[in-house]
């Protein structure tokens, strides 16, 4: 058994698995997909958007996937799972997943095929989208070479294909790899961790989907959700789910700030052993004030980073 029948969930609200239906739509997230669909109607041709681990850059890629209606779009969505993919897989896998039928073995006849394929699509006023997502796995100047080369499909005043690449910061450097390519770049946008606010609407949000009417975390757990997390999407999930699971444990109703630090502590999360003080151990003025030095003591590593 679960705590989803303890809390009355209708399904678990903190899993980290992609589902579009827990798409939280924060402000930078809304202002990336737009940007990001500005990008694809203007034939931009090159866009970027990059983000720590953890900070929602797949559940992006597939929500701009869902937001591209095939009536509009041709689009597909690769996900680079190893750096010891080749030039020709790359292209091999564009070319099925845009409509090319039996992609001819050899490079420069595949490369044909596409241009083709990308005439009709452009015939039929629709547009060519490729998502790349874990796109920093691109580690080689062939490959940069590759994708300049599939921007250069185009007809007079109009590209043919538009990419957009998902990445960690590390992209950057990847694709120095080919200056000119990193030259064609004509978007970028950074995701960013959430906000304290940002965080507790985010996880209010996941409450609601799963029909949760009364929220199972204390402020003062929610204050150390997003000081734990650092703001971080994937990690906030993690906490709430292990918190939640240790009020199942303990046949509670309540996530306090003290577990919420005592799972920090098991996942390894906290530093310095900063331990929150339960609230049922009567804790005294000075025990408190101890903890407020320990918060400022992190505050300020948190700022010199």
């Amino acid at each position: 058994m679960g705590y989803n029948e303890h809390f009355n969930f209708a399904c678990e609200p903190f899993s980290n698995a992609p589902n579009d239906k827990f798409y939280f739509d924060s402000e930078q997230h809304n202002q990336a997909l737009l940007r990001l669909k500005y990008s694809v109607d203007s034939n931009k041709g090159l866009a970027v958007l990059v983000g720590g681990v953890g900070t929602g850059k797949t559940t992006l890629s597939r929500r701009m996937l869902n937001n591209l209606p095939l009536e509009k779009y041709e689009s597909s969505l690769l996900v680079m799972i190893h750096s010891a993919i080749t030039p020709e897989w790359i292209l091999s896998r564009i070319c099925m997943q845009l409509g090319v039928k039996n992609p001819d073995l050899n490079p420069l006849k595949m490369l044909k095929q596409l241009y083709e394929r990308l005439l009709a699509i452009d015939k039929e006023g629709r547009k060519a989208v490729v998502l790349i997502d874990e796109a920093q796995m691109l580690q080689s100047r062939e490959l940069m070479e590759e994708f300049r080369g599939l921007l250069n499909l185009e007809i007079p005043d109009k590209k043919l294909l538009n990419i957009i690449f998902f990445g960690l910061p590390e992209l950057d450097e990847v694709m120095k790899l080919d200056a000119p390519l990193a030259q064609r770049v004509a978007f970028k946008y950074t995701l960013k961790p959430l906000s304290a606010q940002e965080a507790q609407d985010y996880i209010n949000f996941r409450l609601k989907v799963v029909g949760c009417e009364d929220s199972p975390f204390s402020a003062d757990a929610l204050t150390m959700i997003h000081k734990v997390s650092g703001g971080v999407p994937r990690l906030i999930n993690t906490l709430c789910d292990n918190a939640l699971f240790e009020v199942f444990l303990r046949h509670g109703t309540m996530v306090t700030a003290g577990i919420i630090n005592n799972v920090a502590e098991d996942l390894g999360l906290v530093t310095l052993g900063l331990t929150l003080i339960e609230e049922d151990q009567g804790s005294s003025e000075e025990d408190l004030d101890d903890f407020d030095d320990l918060e400022m003591i992190f505050d300020g590593l948190e700022g010199s980073k």
